[in-house]
């Protein structure tokens, strides 16, 4: 699946399911609690967990669970970029030209 696929793909499945009709501030708060659990998933990875109500998993199931989390804040972007409409690929292009400018390499 390519990059505008998904995005369609998104797009269809979060207004089936109604998650596109919240206010954008509701949707910065998932987007939020997302990153978080991204962190959550990396720490996990890199150091461990240690609280006892925390379930230690394989090194396998660790990345699968950042992979998960991983695609939950792609998929608050992609909600986000549809609202106002900027196709991943304008957003994919528009990143590279703001730092390749921004840090050019010197020779």
């Amino acid at each position: 699946m390519n990059v505008n696929e998904f995005q369609q793909w998104v797009k269809e499945y979060y207004e089936a399911r109604g998650w596109s009709d919240l206010d954008i501030f509701i949707r910065i708060g998932f987007l939020a609690e997302e990153t978080g659990e991204v962190a959550r998933a990396i720490r996990a990875l890199e150091i461990g967990r240690d609280r006892p109500d925390e379930v230690d998993g394989t090194y396998t199931e660790q990345k699968q669970e950042l992979a998960e989390e991983l695609g939950d804040v792609l998929g608050n972007l992609i909600v986000i970029a549809n609202k106002y409409e900027i196709p991943l690929e304008d957003i994919f292009k528009a990143h590279r030209n703001k730092l390749s400018e921004r840090y050019a390499l010197k020779k």
